[in-house]
């Protein structure tokens, strides 16, 4: 019997600057490029499918909620990677110069759903989050 496939996440995004996203996504983040046209392009986004639009008019600050002791912004996406993806990119990030809005820290210490968490902007004022857990068992644990 074959084994049903993981389906895969399709974000679409507002971006002020397609040379700018592909930038950012492509060679900092590593994300091949997919498809693209003069007003979006596709990006492998550790194997999901995402697509920064350009639409200068929709990008912009978001709301912000309280976790755990961090200002998280509500609008954002990204991936949960292995700890030592995790730390590769960040130290990638770091060394780059990103800003991060929420440093690279370990959140829920000691708790249910402990996980590693980082959060930066891409150049249009998209969050992202990038997350790992020690145990992957945690990840939608009460």
């Amino acid at each position: 019997m074959q084994a049903t496939p993981v389906p895969l996440f399709h974000l679409a995004f507002p971006v002020h600057d397609l040379a700018a996203a592909r930038g950012f996504y492509g060679e900092l983040l590593g994300c091949p490029e997919g498809r693209s046209s003069d007003a979006w392009v596709d990006f492998d986004f550790y194997g999901h499918q995402v697509v920064a639009h350009l639409a200068p008019e929709e990008t912009g600050a978001s709301a912000r909620n309280a976790v755990d002791g961090d200002d998280v912004p509500v609008r954002h996406f990204g991936a949960i990677l292995s700890m030592e993806q995790w730390q590769s990119l960040a130290d990638r990030l770091e060394a780059a110069g990103i800003r991060f809005i929420i440093e690279p820290h370990i959140r829920f210490k000691g708790q249910t759903g402990e996980q590693a968490t980082m959060f930066f902007l891409d150049p249009s004022g998209n969050a992202l989050e990038f997350k790992a857990f020690g145990d992957m068992s945690q990840v939608f644990a009460k």
